[in-house]
């Protein structure tokens, strides 16, 4: 994306007023674009092969199609938009299902202006941005490894950079493309990776990784 192009957004809620607005908010920051608004997933999946925009502002609790199984199908047929879940709720259920599904960001609508405004730009950058609340709240939901050091130091640096991907919420395929190797070489990553810091799954790698400042 050119740097003088703006960042394309899709709104998904079910509630018109505030979709209309977070449009309104978004339409008056320079370099944001909101090309279309979805009352539901379904919509908002329809919204993004329409539009193709950079990035989704996802409610989670959402008629016909849930935020996060929107979130999932966007990820996986539309890899190049990025979602940036904006939720009433944040309950450790939701959270860790929104970010398995790929969500690269998290708020809650108490997130101001100045809060939403980063999120969508980090994001759109390719990092990711979670609600100060709902980290802490990641970082408790598993204990501080008695090997952290240990651990830390087993992982090769391919590994560690396998870790800062998976943080930022890339998909197996967009990690393989972005270091040039096969998704197969990627899984194999993974999978050492995982077993040498003691996870069972991404949402916890990505735990991990917060907390022992792999990533922040």
């Amino acid at each position: 994306m050119p740097d003088d192009s703006p960042i394309r957004i899709v709104i998904a809620d079910d509630q018109r007023m505030i979709r209309d607005g977070l449009d309104l908010m978004l339409g008056l920051i320079d370099g944001f674009e909101v090309v279309a608004q979805a009352a539901d997933g379904e919509e908002a999946v329809t919204a993004v092969a329409a539009h193709s925009p950079d990035v989704v502002l996802m409610d989670l609790r959402m008629p016909v199609l849930d935020g996060v199984g929107a979130t999932e199908r966007i990820r996986r047929d539309h890899p190049r938009t990025q979602v940036v879940v904006l939720t009433t709720f944040s309950d450790d259920a939701e959270v860790l299902a929104a970010l398995r599904a790929g969500a690269r960001g998290y708020l809650t609508k108490d997130a101001g202006a100045p809060e939403i405004e980063r999120a969508l730009r980090r994001v759109a950058g390719g990092e990711a941005e979670l609600d100060p609340g709902v980290q802490k709240r990641l970082l408790e939901m598993i204990p501080p490894a008695s090997g952290r050091a240990e651990a830390l130091d087993a992982l090769t640096e391919r590994e560690r950079e396998v870790l800062r991907l998976i943080g930022d919420g890339l998909s197996n395929a967009e990690i393989a493309a972005r270091l040039y190797v096969s998704e197969s070489t990627v899984k194999t990553h993974i999978n050492n990776l995982f077993t040498k810091i003691g996870v069972r799954d991404r949402a916890q790698a990505v735990t991990f990784a917060f907390r022992n400042g792999v990533m922040s």
